[in-house]
């Protein structure tokens, strides 16, 4: 069994990759599992209902969020009724939305869970006491469980996926929109990946145009950061190999396309 995970997409260049690209990958690499992050889709905060659905249309079997899934507001009218839509689990009770959601593809279900960390990041409940939880709810249904871990620290990501090794499928970072190069199948099974990458503007410092991005630093003044209009793109995704009877990971693979790195169909 494969899993396709697709890095956080940045705004409409974002969301252009997914189109152009999602049902190649798909083609080439037949996962029966297919997952977005896109927590930065709507200009780079947020997601709207039309963009959640293109998701689906381009072939996505869920989308999980992060730490911007409430800046766009049209978020609260349709969160509810996105059953294939899964945002931060250890966001306090009485949140909208749902932290783990089944995905039924080919006679199989795969658990998909998004957890958000703390280090760095806004204080929410416990990621660690959270995702325990979700994972043992998750196995009383199947083997295959994806957690997508949307943190800023490597060391909490990190600690996850040992938390997690050979409980879960997989666990793969998001969030720091750089492709890390660590990836590997831990010793009790489970895949891993710091962080998948993102998907949009190839040259902008982290999907923002640079020169906004350079000015906050330079200046330490309050600056207004915008998704590129225009240039270059790229998408970030990984490609994950699962034991059909175990659930556990054979093999994970990172998938890079921008000009440097250019998509080869088979």
């Amino acid at each position: 069994m494969k899993i396709l995970f697709v890095g956080d997409v940045v705004g409409s260049p974002g969301r252009e990759m997914v189109s152009e690209y999602l049902p190649m990958l798909k083609k080439k690499y037949r996962p029966e599992c297919t997952i977005v992050n896109g927590e930065n889709a709507a200009a780079g905060r947020g997601i709207t209902q039309k963009i959640y659905r293109q998701f689906l249309n381009d072939g996505a079997d869920a989308v999980t969020l992060g730490n911007h899934a409430w800046d766009n507001k049209e978020i609260f009218e349709f969160i509810d009724e996105a059953k294939q839509l899964v945002r931060p689990a250890n966001f306090p009770e009485g949140t909208p939305g749902k932290g783990l959601i089944f995905v039924k593809q080919a006679g199989l279900e795969v658990a998909v869970i998004n957890i958000q960390g703390r280090t760095f990041m806004p204080p929410l409940d416990c990621p660690f006491t959270a995702v325990e939880m979700l994972v043992e709810e998750a196995r009383k249904r199947t083997p295959f469980i994806f957690v997508d871990v949307h943190a800023e620290a490597t060391s909490e990501k990190q600690a996850i996926g040992w938390l997690l090794d050979g409980k879960v499928s997989a666990v793969v970072g998001t969030h720091t929109h750089v492709q890390t190069a660590d990836h590997r199948v831990l010793p009790k099974g489970t895949a891993y990946l710091s962080d998948v990458g993102m998907t949009g503007p190839y040259d902008s410092i982290l999907g923002m145009e640079k020169e906004a991005v350079l000015k906050k630093f330079l200046t330490s003044l309050p600056v207004r950061f915008e998704v590129p209009k225009s240039g270059r793109t790229q998408l970030s995704a990984c490609l994950i190999e699962l034991d059909r009877k175990t659930g556990l990971a054979k093999t994970i693979d990172p998938i890079l396309i921008n000009d440097d790195h250019p998509f080869i169909a088979e």
